[in-house]
Order: C-alpha cells, then structure tokens, then sequence
C-alpha cells in the first residue's frame, strides 16, 4: 500500500493516546514543537497580534490559538472532543476471591460491551501522589502491555450466547488482572510503574483515574489500505485532523482548535463543551486583542464560525436497513454534514451551504447524513458550544462503522480529505 505521512502520524497518535490525558499532552507537544507557547489559566495573560497560544484544563481538554494578524474581527473554530467510551477502573477497584485478583469498573459512555471480551487489555490514565517533601503532583501513566482481559464464558456454559443476551457490567465484566493477590497489590504495582515510567519513589498514591484499553496497535487493513482500524477514532480522529489543519493553515485569518473532554457522558463539567472553558479563554483573548465591549463580545461571535467534528455514521454494508436510503454516508466518501431537525447537530442551511461551497473551493467530495425517522439520534458538542457560546456551527464528521466499540473502523482517504476542506475554512478571508 502506498505510504502516507499524514496516515502514519495519525496511527502513531492513536497509538500513544490511550486516554483523554495522554491526547491531550501529545497535541500539547505537537503545537510546542511547532511554536505555540503553552500559557496558564491562573496566570495574566500578555496577548499580541499573530501569537500562537495553547491553553488546557483538567490536562484534559485543550484550546489552541492562532490569533490573527490584524484586528479581531471573526474567528475560525474546530471542535471535537478528547474522550472516548470504555472501561475505568472504580476508586476501590481489586476484587479479590476465586483464586484471582480482578477489578471492579464503571462503563464510561456509550460503549458497545462485546468487543471487550478476550481482549489484551492494558492500563492507563493518570495518578496523583504526595512526593516525601510533601508535594502534590498528578502524573501520567501508560502500562502498554496486556495486563488484563474479561474471558468469555464457554458457549458449553452458555448454549443462547448466539442468540443474543443482556451484560452484565457490575457482575459478567470484571477484568481478570492478577492470580492470587491482595487488596493492597493494585497500589504496590502502580508505584512500580510509576518509578518504572517517572523514576518516582518514597511516594504516596492519593487517588487515580485509569481506563482499561486494547493494546492490539492501529492499522491499515483491506488489500489496499483502504480502512484505517482502531480503538478511539470516536472521537481521537477528529483531535488529529483538526491539530492538522490548525499547523496546515496560513494563520492569516485566526484559527481555533478546541477539544474538550467529557463529551461521551454529556460535556456537563468544568473542562466539557457545556462547561465555560472556551467561553474564558476567549473573553480573556477579546478583552486584550478586540475592543473590550459587550457589544463587541456580541459582534465577534456572530461573525464567527465553529465547525464542530465528530465521526458520522457510515453505512454499513451488513445493515444496510439501519440507514435513511438517501443519506448512507460511504467509506471514503469525503466529509459528512450531520443534519437533525430537532437540534441534535447545530447545523442549518446556512452553515452546510458555507461547508460546501469550502469543499467545492478544496475539491474535497461531501456527504449528509439524517438518520431514519424511526429511530433516535445521536448529538455532539456542535449544539452545546453553539448554545452556551452563541456561535454559528455546523456539525461534520469522517463516517466509521463500529462506533463506540473497543475497535472501530473508517477510511483512510477520509482524513485527507476533512482536513483539507478545514485547511480552507481556516484560511477563507470571508465567513459569510
């Protein structure tokens, strides 16, 4: 197959990504790398003309910004979100009895519970500790070998496996983790990676937050490459094609990333999409680079424009009949415009007509997705940033198959072709 650079650092992004954290400070890095200085909310800000500025939360959510040149008149917006749906592990996770220590967790999100059996599962997240000086520190850990996995039950045991049956999170998916052990071996075994990973000793674990993954690498797949496969394109895919746009673009104009965490259980938290994150950071950019007015405020981001990215629905050559028969979005069929007239996806005839006429101006194919009137709709940080902030948005997204399992699955052509079409969004001198 042939070799694509964009395709390898998005593979090499997945791979090193296991959890919101982690994406987030690899696209910290990426935009260090390529000149924007990381600032801190709780410090003043001293903000000119043409800066490149990223800003996080919770290490969790990131906002990165390419301020214009000239005067602050419109500002160009990616969104998408750093979380995916999976497996955490509970506060007072090991489980110990039956001859093997296992771990108590939570679903997170949406998660399709299937794929999750028979998996190599590994371990990831991050921790905060007291140091022997007495210090606070939160750092990241990433055990990248298979340490756990949820065993299926025989079909000896279970005859109807087949024929479809109910999980049981709390009760039928308990990772298997270690034979024997003790309560107390969880905590010996994460500061033994912490020192492994961060030379960190004489330490004490305060608490965590760790998800359960798959550690089988992302691939190409298909006789051509035609599929990319991997865990957490929902929504991972969208972060690095809109990083890529971001670097890609003039930076005439002003350009926008953010990407929050939280979006998978309802971005209702101080680093979501309904949380005021964006809505500081760019009173804070406004009051220095525009004219410091209400009236301005409002001016500003009525002129504005906020492309939210989220994967679409691509039909599924299986279950054809799952699809609305004029809006089955293909595998590298280019970028998809999610539509919903109750509101789901923010988009309306005005912002879709703008992203075409973008996609016309790119050579970038289109697509539209509606879901079936008999069933429900899914909805994304596209109508809570467009509610909390006001701003006009449409919703797209690269079409997958698969959403929400430990495994999904869409084409390789698509990134390319999402992240030229924002490439010209954000170097388009005329938003209207």
């Amino acid at each position: 197959m042939p070799h694509d650079p964009t395709l390898e650092r998005l593979l090499s992004f997945l791979q090193r990504s296991p959890t919101p954290w982690h994406a987030t400070a690899n696209m910290v890095a990426r935009l260090e790398q390529a000149g924007y200085r990381h600032i801190d909310e709780t410090q003043s800000w001293s903000l000119s003309p043409g800066d490149r500025i990223v800003v996080t939360r919770n290490d969790s959510s990131i906002i990165a910004l390419q301020l214009p040149e000239s005067g602050l008149e419109a500002l160009r917006m990616i969104g998408a979100h750093t979380d995916s749906p999976g497996l955490r592990l509970k506060p007072n996770a090991p489980i110990v009895g039956r001859d093997w220590m296992q771990l108590g967790v939570e679903v997170y999100g949406g998660a399709l519970l299937a794929p999750w059996f028979d998996r190599d599962l590994g371990l990831a997240g991050r921790v905060h500790v007291r140091r022997d000086d007495g210090r606070l520190q939160g750092v990241l850990l990433n055990v990248d070998r298979p340490v756990a996995t949820v065993p299926s039950l025989a079909i000896h045991l279970d005859r109807e496996a087949n024929n479809g049956r109910a999980l049981n999170a709390q009760t039928q998916m308990a990772p298997v983790f270690l034979q024997g052990g003790e309560h107390n071996d969880l905590q010996r075994l994460i500061k033994r990676w912490l020192y492994e990973q961060h030379k960190l000793e004489n330490i004490d674990i305060l608490d965590f937050e760790l998800c359960l993954y798959d550690t089988q690498p992302p691939a190409r797949i298909g006789i051509e490459g035609e599929l990319i496969a991997s865990a957490r394109l929902d929504n991972l895919l969208s972060c690095f094609i809109g990083l890529e746009a971001l670097l890609d673009c003039d930076g005439s104009q002003g350009a926008i990333l953010v990407a929050t965490d939280h979006e998978e259980v309802g971005s209702a938290s101080t680093s979501g999409a309904q949380g005021p994150f964006l809505v500081d950071v760019l009173r804070r950019v406004h009051a220095q680079l525009g004219d410091g007015s209400e009236d301005g405020w409002v001016r500003l981001i009525q002129a504005s424009r906020l492309i939210s990215c989220d994967n679409a629905h691509a039909l599924h050559p299986n279950f054809a009949d799952k699809h609305d028969a004029a809006h089955g979005p293909s595998i590298n069929g280019g970028p998809v415009i999610k539509v919903n007239a109750n509101q789901r996806y923010a988009t309306n005839s005005a912002t879709s007509a703008l992203f075409r006429d973008i996609c016309r101006e790119a050579g970038v194919p289109v697509q539209t997705f509606v879901t079936r009137a008999d069933m429900g709709c899914g909805s994304t940080i596209g109508p809570i940033t467009a509610t909390e902030l006001g701003v006009p948005t449409l919703d797209v997204g690269v079409p997958q198959w698969a959403m929400h399992s430990i495994r999904e699955t869409a084409g390789s052509k698509d990134p390319g072709y999402l992240i030229r079409a924002l490439v010209a969004f954000l170097n388009r001198r005329l938003l209207a």
